[in-house]
């Protein structure tokens, strides 16, 4: 077990040291251990299943008898990508003094010992050191896995980086400056330095490292946008920076904010009113009166991130403002999923009023305050939590207890204390996020759930999807599983971001569908549309600048979204070739596009349709499957460079022109769609011509208009004037017919077509087809009431067809 405890040192693992002895795993165990295994013994953090499961895989296949190395787990190589990413940029402050002062290889151990002190904490909250310069070390988060908080997970990093170089043993104090700053890059495998970040945001992160002054963190705008209310700032205004035109709008962090709740600290109290959630609201609120009556209530809330379970919990405190309560918030953290009793220890140690500097008296005091009044034995009290809290114990008399017995009453204790906070008034308790819970903890909760029957308590408790909730019998708890926002509620709160302003019904339809009734999505889209530029405030009103352009996924769901399809890493590129076919798309075109052979493929689709990022639709061949999300499946496609783009979406053109005539002959605006994608606009021009054609057959002039206005925006990228010249002159004929079955003979864009048509007339190709142009033009002058010109070209018609 020695060699097994020593290489979970090594891999910074320790705290599993006695999980792995209390279950026998011994080195030649290891090799066998799988992911269920390692959750079954306890392994909680999903990361760090992910750095043990890569370590074994690199042991030797003989373990017996030797010392387990430290594995090196290398960076997954994987395909060059376009990724958000949070760089962060260590410097090592008067190291050209310490060169001068200090032997050679007494430097070498000084920088050494440094980096590694980096390199840990960065580790620690899954960051990746890219790039050691000299005395500088480079860090991403966002890459290669992203996470929702990368920008948050930075920040923490470099205050705890600055904390643990400084204890570093030298002649001198070591201190560091960090920038940080967050933006578009490539990375990936493209050469040599297939792990470096391409883009100015690493040099941006550069520059504000030396704009921050040693031993403070100092972070770019775009990184401040992330961040929300989790931590202090100060604005340090305009910098001028080198080689940054307009200079750097740059803030210094001055340490994590104090907020009872995640949600509290991301969000701040700048709160969108919330839409859509009245039942819920209700149901809450009639539990609170069961509750205040004397019949516990537990509620447990469960729904995918961004649905609005926060939100909700938001609500139910501000409506019980006016009502005498105790109110007690707990918050878990995937930093600490593995840390025993990590959410309640941080609750009392806000309640008691912890300060940093604190002395362990100090502490003890300010918790046995807290706890006076409290029913039972206060003292043996106070000692059980103590010593929960790594706190000492020496004031009270010894507890003689075994490891599992003072668990257990510890856990007593603390279900106890809640039902005697409720003797005098009601007690409202929100658990955050237990997906993200240590075990003990939810050993808590169930003594708590059992303790709270009779007692003036509700307890409502959130969480994802993924989390099987071991509570569900209890017969005073209920469950609710929140749902999407209907498209009602979704425009809804829509106005509510815009202050009651209506968007143009183009740019509502389209938050709306791309959003799929996530509150925070529908927040976050409508606010980076309000911020985009394309619109401006008329009255009481937005409108549109020009034409509607795609909508861009907000720099702040970003993380989030790229975080689910990083967590799939062996499969994704599969969602990212179907992205591309579209949101929906069948199996048979996705087999016919993807390198992989069936059973790989299906065996991907599964794990995509398992972690609910796409929906199915049938089996097998006939399967056809649905991303969750649409900006899911945006964030899948934006990840690729636009020249793997390219290529993808030829072969799909490909794949649809042999092998799926009859789709290509229903939907011809499928593959005028990849065509153009595919940048080959000679073929795609002539396909959307196509696609209007169709529709305008169909009377569906609106989709004609749409599809023939495409093609002619697309002409400039014909180099040939008479190729482009007899393509245009068809499309503006068939656009003039369109405008005159919606918007009537005499609309301003019903003449401009047809005039336009009228001056390309002498690219039209056959004598047949001018004919057609000029009577079509002669009828539109004759009914729009032009008699002159509308003779005009019936006797040019008729003088062409002579001639012929």
């Amino acid at each position: 077990m020695s060699d097994v405890r020593a290489w979970l040192e090594g891999l910074d693992l320790s705290q599993y040291a006695d999980v792995f002895e209390e279950n026998d795993i011994d080195a030649r165990a290891l090799p066998e251990l799988s992911d269920q295994d390692l959750r079954d013994v306890g392994v909680t953090s999903l990361g760090h299943r992910r750095v043990l499961l890569g370590a074994i895989k690199q042991l030797s296949a003989s373990v017996d008898g030797v010392s387990l190395p430290r594995p090196e787990a290398p960076a997954p190589r994987r395909e060059a990508e376009r990724r958000q990413i949070t760089v962060m940029f260590c410097d090592l402050v008067g190291s050209t003094a310490l060169s001068e002062t200090l032997d050679p290889e007494e430097l070498r151990g000084v920088i050494g010992a440094y980096r590694k002190a980096c390199t840990d904490v960065i580790a620690r909250y899954e960051g990746y050191v890219a790039q050691y310069l000299g005395d500088g070390v480079m860090a991403y988060f966002g890459w290669p896995r992203a996470h929702e908080d990368d920008a948050a997970r930075s920040v923490r990093a470099a205050l705890e980086t600055i904390e643990s170089v400084a204890t570093l043993e030298a002649k001198s104090p070591l201190e560091i400056r960090v920038g940080i700053a967050t933006g578009l890059v490539v990375v990936g495998e493209s050469g040599a330095e297939s792990e470096l970040a391409i883009g100015e945001t690493p040099n941006v992160a550069a520059r504000v490292q030396a704009i921050a002054e040693p031993g403070t963190v100092a972070i770019a705008q775009a990184t401040r946008r992330l961040l929300g209310g989790a931590f202090t700032l100060e604005d340090l205004g305009i910098r001028d920076a080198k080689g940054v035109s307009g200079g750097l709008t740059v803030h210094r962090v001055l340490g994590e904010a104090v907020a009872e709740s995640r949600f509290e600290a991301a969000r701040g109290m700048a709160l969108t009113p919330l839409a859509g959630r009245e039942s819920e609201t209700a149901m809450l609120l009639d539990r609170w009166d069961r509750a205040a009556d004397g019949e516990g209530q537990a509620v447990v809330l469960s729904g995918e991130p961004g649905i609005g379970k926060s939100r909700l919990l938001q609500v139910l405190t501000e409506r019980l403002t006016g009502e005498a309560h105790t109110q007690l918030r707990y918050q878990c953290s995937p930093y600490y999923a593995s840390s025993a009793f990590y959410p309640i220890i941080g609750q009392l140690e806000r309640t008691a009023g912890f300060d940093r500097d604190d002395s362990a008296e100090q502490k003890l005091d300010k918790l046995e305050a807290l706890l006076a009044g409290d029913v039972g034995d206060a003292k043996r009290t106070a000692a059980l939590i103590a010593a929960m809290m790594s706190l000492p114990v020496d004031r009270y008399p010894p507890l003689a207890l075994s490891p599992q017995r003072q668990k257990d009453d510890t856990i007593a204790a603390l279900a106890a204390r809640i039902v005697a906070l409720a003797t005098d008034r009601t007690v409202l308790i929100l658990f955050e996020d237990v997906h993200w819970c240590d075990s003990t903890t939810l050993e808590v909760l169930g003594a708590v759930i059992d303790a709270i029957r009779e007692a003036k308590v509700l307890l409502v408790i959130t969480h994802r999807p993924e989390f099987a909730s071991p509570w569900s019998e209890a017969p005073h708890l209920t469950a609710q599983s929140l749902a999407r926002l209907g498209r009602r509620q979704g425009a809804q709160m829509v106005a509510r971001v815009t202050g009651g302003k209506p968007l143009p019904d183009e740019v509502l339809d389209q938050i709306v569908a791309k959003t799929d009734g996530i509150p925070l999505f529908v927040e976050e889209l409508t606010k980076t549309v309000l911020e985009a530029g394309f619109l401006s405030e008329r009255d009481d009103r937005y409108v549109l600048d020009g034409p509607l352009p795609p909508l861009a996924i907000p720099a702040t769901l970003q993380d989030s979204l790229m975080a689910r399809l990083d967590r799939l890493s062996p499969v994704k590129e599969v969602a990212q070739v179907a992205a591309c076919i579209g949101r929906e798309f069948s199996y048979e075109l996705l087999s016919a596009v993807s390198p992989l052979h069936d059973n790989e493929l299906q065996d991907a689709l599964q794990q995509l349709v398992s972690s609910e990022l796409v929906f199915r639709r049938g089996s097998g061949a006939d399967a056809a499957y649905t991303f969750k999300h649409a900006l899911v499946q945006d964030s899948a496609y934006e990840t690729l460079l636009k020249s793997r783009r390219q290529q993808l979406h030829q072969t799909i053109a490909s794949a649809l022109g042999e092998h799926f005539p009859g789709q290509v002959a229903a939907e011809p605006a499928l593959l005028a769609h990849h065509l153009t994608e595919a940048g080959l606009y000679d073929r795609a021009i002539p396909a959307w011509h196509q696609a209007g054609q169709a529709a305008f057959l169909a009377s569906s002039y609106a989709e004609a208009i749409t599809n023939i206005t495409t093609a002619i925006d697309l002409l400039p990228q014909i180099d040939e004037e008479a190729v482009r010249g007899q393509m245009e002159v068809g499309l503006q004929t068939l656009l003039g017919l369109s405008y005159q079955n919606t918007i009537g003979f005499g609309a301003h864009e019903t003449g401009n077509a047809m005039r336009r048509a009228g001056e390309l007339l002498g690219y039209a190709g056959s004598a047949a087809e001018q004919v057609s142009i000029l009577s079509v033009t002669a009828g539109y002058h004759w009914l729009a009431g032009g008699v002159p010109a509308a003779a005009d070209f019936y006797e040019r018609a008729w003088q062409t067809a002579r001639d012929s």
